[in-house]
């Protein structure tokens, strides 16, 4: 395997132009206004605590200085997707790989491959939650051993159906925690509101076996009931569950199964 220095680059912070920090005010100020209701709360202080504002793109050394004192995890620059075993080999190591580049003024709806509001913004508030925190550890040293077996689509689901696309039940309804929704304007809404994905509670073993869309909004989200959910689930004995897997078919994305029940999406409210 490279070795990650291989990987990191400089982030070049004092690059970024005018242009860009007011475009990232735009996308954090409008992400802000439907946060309420639909985004876990844990998100929206976490921004706070790690002082991500509409101000101006953050650095990533002040941010990497309360993560360290919090969890032990950094942000490292890249220069865009890493491959599997480095990225993994990264978050089992507690540093985030984070792209140094803004989307475009004609992208803000969509990107094909993540940017630094997807990732700082989306990715990193969870990371000061210690139970979060150890979880996104824990998930890195599984997919490494689900990559020993040649089971690499199975642990990239974990990644998608949890870390980017995930939902949370919270006493006050449904939540979403994932960083691909949060970073998201129109799949923060949909995730949680619309009657049409099927919401389904979370199962490691039916979420290594769904498969997703990367060109649409989701089919379906897998709902946990508290993180500590998601860091138990990775403590299971993984070879007895890859076997068992071995043996069973895929299930396509949207699918529900025979006496599976879904949770109900959340009243509809104003922005």
């Amino acid at each position: 395997m490279d070795s990650i220095d291989n990987y990191i680059i400089k982030e070049n912070w004092d690059a970024f132009t005018q242009q860009e920090h007011d475009l990232w005010k735009y996308l954090f100020e409008r992400q802000m206004t439907i946060f309420d209701g639909r985004v876990a709360q844990e998100h929206i202080d976490s921004l706070k605590q790690l002082n991500i504002s509409h101000d101006r793109i953050p650095k990533f050394e002040e941010i990497s200085t309360i993560l360290r004192d919090r969890t032990g995890w950094e942000i490292i620059a890249v220069p865009g997707l890493v491959p599997a075993e480095i990225f993994f080999e990264m978050l089992k190591n507690r540093k985030f790989p984070s792209t140094c580049f803004l989307r475009k003024p004609d992208q803000v709806d969509y990107l094909e491959e993540p940017d630094i509001f997807h990732d700082i913004f989306g990715h990193i508030p969870l990371l000061v939650l210690p139970t979060f925190a150890d979880y996104m550890e824990a998930f890195a040293k599984l997919s490494l051993k689900a990559m020993e077996r040649g089971d690499l689509v199975r642990a990239q689901r974990i990644y998608w159906f949890t870390v980017e696309f995930g939902l949370i039940n919270t006493p006050k309804g449904l939540r979403t925690y994932g960083a691909g929704i949060v970073s998201s304007f129109k799949e923060t809404v949909y995730c949680v509101e619309d009657p049409t994905p099927k919401r389904i509670p979370f199962s490691l073993e039916r979420v290594m076996r769904t498969d997703y869309r990367i060109d649409d909004l989701q089919k379906n989200y897998f709902v946990i009931d508290s993180y500590e959910e998601l860091f138990d689930a990775t403590l299971q004995d993984h070879t007895a569950l890859f076997d068992a897997l071995d043996a069973l078919p895929d299930i396509e994305a949207g699918m529900v199964l025979e006496g599976e029940v879904t949770i109900a999406p959340n009243r509809p409210h104003s922005t």
